[in-house]
């Protein structure tokens, strides 16, 4: 049931937002240059003791298909995983994709898979390099657009459904478009399951298998350097949470688990606050909360941060962060809003780029 709560929190992050500005779709191609390998990084001696924010930026935002030209066996009979029951859909024309989700990862496992060639639109989230030039369907932040979606006469439509609204995606399968819902787990375990998912979906299941394999052997390659960065002594490991923010709104948010911030703080080698006070889901940003969490760093979306008027827009704004070590050293961690919580053939460089700016700010 993991999967579909994820699914589910989602969902009811987008209705929250409502119509906030969507988020930041900065362009990617912006890369860090000569940046020193992570296995040659030097950690900081007291990451509790560094001042400062920092970005995480990707050594690489493109993403390289695992095949070129992968081989399809079609029609594929798939189980389209839709939370209101699971169906049988049978895929016979993958030529004209739209894959679409909340976090941009559907579309970049596409790409993963060397399927990139068939996205035809793209959700706001999507911004990896190849794809951000591709038609948006999505208005008002994460609204899916059935009218801008039919228009591009898609032959298959994949989604996760943590956008919508729902009786729109279902407007879509009414017109005749091969609709797949698939099961998304926001966890870096999830993102080779998900590889082998949507190659299942284009008949192509060689090509999940590789594309699986290469996730699982660099993110073991990233755990091992991570391992070597991070404090040794639980005790001394840095306390996290991750913050969604979105000043246009109103919108202020603690991440507990199954949000997906979970199993990247644990994937970085920090202590998940949300999951030692127990906080399943969202939790409204009261000053109680963050009292409570003392969190020793913030990890926030380049977007989030910057709509609220960056460290010192928030600090103003919210008193009560300011009295956590992480408000005190400033102890802030952004990331493009397409990249911090996009689990599939990334994750391990997003791991790395947040190990990087988390342990060693002074070596970018």
């Amino acid at each position: 049931m993991r999967r579909r709560a994820t699914v589910m929190l989602l969902g009811v992050l987008l209705i929250v937002t409502g119509c906030a500005t969507a988020p930041s779709a900065a362009d990617e191609t912006v890369t860090a240059s000569a940046q020193v390998p992570l296995s040659e990084v030097v950690p900081l001696a007291d990451p509790r003791a560094w001042t400062g924010e920092s970005t995480a930026v990707i050594d690489e935002a493109e993403i390289v298909p695992v095949v070129e030209s992968p081989s399809q066996e079609l029609p594929a009979e798939v189980v389209s995983r839709d939370l209101g029951g699971d169906t049988d859909v049978v895929v016979s024309d993958t030529s004209r994709v739209v894959a679409m989700d909340l976090s941009g990862s559907l579309a970049a496992t596409v790409w993963g898979l060397g399927f990139g060639e068939t996205l035809v639109g793209r959700d706001v989230s999507t911004t990896f390099p190849g794809a951000v030039d591709l038609p948006v369907i999505t208005t008002d932040g994460h609204s899916v657009n059935a009218e801008a979606v039919i228009a591009l006469a898609p032959t298959l439509v994949l989604t996760d459904g943590s956008i919508g609204p729902r009786d729109v995606v279902e407007q879509l399968r009414d017109v005749g478009i091969a609709v797949v819902f698939v099961e998304e787990s926001a966890s870096l375990d999830g993102a080779a399951e998900l590889a082998r998912d949507v190659a299942a979906v284009f008949g192509a299941p060689e090509a999940g298998e590789l594309l699986a394999d290469r996730i699982d052997a660099e993110l073991a390659e990233v755990s091992a350097q991570i391992a070597r960065l991070a404090p040794s002594d639980p005790d001394d490991r840095l306390r996290m949470v991750f913050l969604y923010l979105r000043g246009t709104a109103g919108v202020y948010y603690l991440f507990g688990e199954e949000s997906g911030a979970d199993t990247l703080i644990e994937g970085l080698g920090g202590v998940d606050v949300a999951g030692e006070l127990g906080w399943r889901g969202m939790q409204p940003l009261t000053d109680e909360a963050m009292v409570a969490a003392d969190p020793d760093l913030i990890l926030v979306m380049t977007g989030g941060i910057e709509s609220v008027g960056g460290v010192d827009g928030l600090l103003a704004d919210k008193p009560a962060i300011a009295l956590t070590s992480a408000g005190e050293h400033r102890r802030f961690v952004d990331m493009a809003d397409g990249q911090i919580l996009s689990f599939g053939p990334r994750s391990a460089d997003v791991l790395a780029a947040l190990a990087r700016a988390i342990y060693a700010p002074d070596e970018r």
